[in-house]
């Protein structure tokens, strides 16, 4: 059947619509944490734990086979997918969790969003990709807009060192997401983005899991339903459904388009923990935010060329 005239600008709002709603999501992500902080004393890996717990048989229902596609892969793939899940997700999501505990929602977003320029970094150091003076500048414009961000929490917190652990924690976690985005680059060419997905986030599970067992008596559990709840938005609006939904705008708009309406993301993040969380703004964070998202639109613009 041949397609209607408005075929062509029906998908492209589709995918522009999805986009926007992947960007919302990944930022309620960081709101979702603070709001279970806030409601009890839970700690990084518990709450990740419940996470994982929650998200894990969304993904499985949604990506089946997954499993079946690891016979298509050598050993060495097959211990890539194992390194990456448990750096790429399990990691950096430990990091970016113990960091929330220390520093506003609004700044870990401003940091976490330097990963793309980390990223296409990594390939310029260990890949033998070439730098380009594009990423430099995308370099300088990032890390002003975080010193900027950073300049606005010191201003309102009298806690300088948990200030400075937080803003280190998340940068080991925008360090290790980005790790992940370099490494999984290959595999995704072979399996596709969903199966992917699914292998690296059943590997992030199991580890955590073995984590919390580890480290926690299975008595720290017993939260508030408030926490499950908070947990399962986090689990299926910010974790499931963004991914699906960012994967499908890629498919509709292409990839530059979908990472530059990505960009909205730490805007979109200070403006909902202003009105979830109370955090003040400033015209300082706000300059910030502008220099970050520029920051990641060069480093885009450098890719697709």
């Amino acid at each position: 059947m041949r397609a209607g005239p408005g075929t062509g600008r029906s998908e492209y709002k589709l995918g522009i619509t999805l986009a926007l709603l992947a960007a919302l999501g990944f930022s309620m992500k960081a709101v979702f944490v603070k709001l279970a902080y806030e409601t009890a004393k839970v700690d990084a890996i518990t709450l990740l734990t419940l996470r994982m717990g929650l998200s894990l048989p969304i993904f499985l229902l949604m990506s089946r086979g997954a499993f079946s596609s690891l016979r298509q892969l050598s050993r060495a793939d097959q211990l890539r997918i194992l390194f990456l899940g448990m750096i790429g997700y399990y990691g950096s999501s430990l990091l970016d969790f113990m960091g929330l505990a220390y520093i506003s929602a609004g700044l870990e977003r401003l940091i976490l969003f330097t990963y793309p320029s980390i990223t296409v970094l990594l390939g310029v150091m260990f890949m033998g990709k070439k730098l380009e003076k594009r990423i430099l500048l995308a370099l300088l414009l990032s890390y002003a807009g975080i010193a900027l961000g950073f300049l606005h929490d010191a201003s309102v917190t009298s806690d300088k060192i948990a200030l400075l652990t937080g803003s280190g924690l998340v940068l080991g976690c925008a360090v290790f997401y980005a790790i992940y985005s370099a490494g999984s680059e290959s595999v995704i060419r072979k399996l596709g983005a969903a199966r992917f997905t699914a292998l690296a986030l059943t590997v992030t599970s199991l580890t955590t899991f073995a984590h919390f067992l580890i480290a926690r008596p299975v008595s720290a559990l017993n939260l508030p339903w408030q926490v499950y709840g908070y947990s399962s938005a986090m689990a299926i609006f910010s974790t499931v459904l963004p991914i699906f939904w960012q994967a499908s705008a890629v498919r509709y708009i292409g990839a530059e388009r979908a990472v530059l309406v990505a960009t909205l993301g730490p805007m979109l993040t200070i403006l909902l923990s202003w009105l979830t969380l109370g955090e003040p703004v400033s015209v300082a964070q706000l300059a910030g935010t502008v220099l970050v998202v520029g920051g990641v639109m060069l480093v885009g613009k450098s890719k697709s060329k």
